[in-house]
């Protein structure tokens, strides 16, 4: 039965690379979006300064007028720039006295309500009648610094797998994926190849994603392992799906995350993960059972792991079904799903 309210989603845009827009086509296909006949206000595009400025304001100017139709404003944010987007929305909905949930995908509290950014952080959850953060640990710095325990929650992004129906073999392949930047730690997981690659010749590196790429490529050659890492772009439906089903390890060496989106997506094309504990990966990550863990830096560990994968089949086999299990479970769409819908008429109700 549809519910009377009306909720109004603002976020990136749906062309947008990274996680938000990820998770946001999940939930589009979910019961909830239908049920409080949601709409997703698209807030923000890549681009230069004059597109994103221009995208920004054809988007509030469009939300002037459609805000009085709507009982609930969900927002998701992230980074200060999103939240300083986001403080006008969440400034103007307060003034119609709408109902307005903040959703934080940040990827560290160090870069938004522990920085010089606070006060921003701080007037964006004043507005909210609910925050929804990724993790267990990420709500603890939250409410230490910012909100209390009662105004917020944690909901998990969901695994997201798009089904095509051509399958590929799995071959000797380490999967990276996500942006090639210095928070994903690219280098070091190219250190930590090239420390056990003459050794199993027959495998490789998959680095997939966009950014420095040419960075990546020269350390390669510089540690004698050009020819072992393959770097196919940025990869989004079938050559994804591809890129993850023929993997046979996935690593994401990340110094700061909020929840990665790669880690459930490795989990759900049920590949081993081999992973820093970092963001609100330590709520679920148990080293050994359902992961392997290492500090993020420790190049060394890293390849001692990645090596313990490469000659243990049997091993890979029981990691990846354990974290499967996961995504089956806790972060099955239909589960957060109806934590959002519970959410929804908690806030509605008071």
């Amino acid at each position: 039965m549809r519910n009377a309210a009306r909720v109004l989603i603002l976020a990136t845009s749906r062309k947008t690379r990274g996680g938000i827009t990820s998770v946001l086509k999940e939930h589009e296909r979910s019961r909830y979006w239908k049920d409080f006949r949601c709409r997703w206000l698209e807030t923000h595009r890549d681009g230069n300064i004059l597109i994103k400025m221009g995208y920004f304001l054809k988007s509030f100017v469009t939300y002037l007028f459609i805000l009085p139709s709507y009982d609930l404003v969900h927002i998701h944010t992230s980074e200060p720039p999103s939240a300083l987007r986001k403080v006008c929305f969440a400034l103007y909905a307060k003034l119609w006295r709408r109902k307005i949930i903040v959703h934080s995908h940040s990827f560290s509290t160090q870069t938004t309500i522990n920085s010089r950014f606070r006060p921003l952080y701080k007037i964006l959850i004043r507005c909210a009648d609910k925050v929804v953060v990724l993790s267990q640990s990420i709500k603890a710095e939250f409410c230490q610094s910012i909100v209390s325990p009662e105004k917020t929650t944690v909901i998990y992004n969901p695994c997201v797998r798009e089904y095509y129906p051509q399958t590929y073999t799995s071959r000797n392949t380490i999967l990276f994926a996500g942006v090639i930047n210095d928070r994903k730690g690219y280098k070091d997981l190219i250190r930590a190849f090239s420390l056990i690659a003459d050794k199993h010749p027959d495998w490789q590196i998959v680095m997939a994603g966009s950014g420095e790429i040419e960075t990546a490529r020269q350390l390669a050659q510089e540690l004698g392992i050009a020819d072992r890492i393959v770097f196919p772009g940025w990869i989004a439906g079938e050559a994804k799906d591809r890129c993850f089903q023929e993997a046979s390890i996935f690593c994401l060496p990340s110094y700061a995350e909020g929840f990665p989106m790669a880690v459930l997506d490795a989990w759900s094309y049920n590949l081993p993960v081999v992973t820093t504990p970092v963001g609100g990966l330590p709520d679920v990550l148990v080293d050994g059972e359902n992961a392997l863990v290492f500090n993020p830096g420790d190049c060394r560990k890293m390849a001692e792991e990645l090596e313990l994968l490469i000659e243990n089949p049997a091993l890979r086999q029981q990691i990846a079904r354990e974290s499967h299990h996961l995504a089956e479970t806790k972060f099955n769409i239909d589960t957060i799903s109806d934590e959002i819908e519970r959410l929804y008429l908690e806030v509605l109700k008071k």
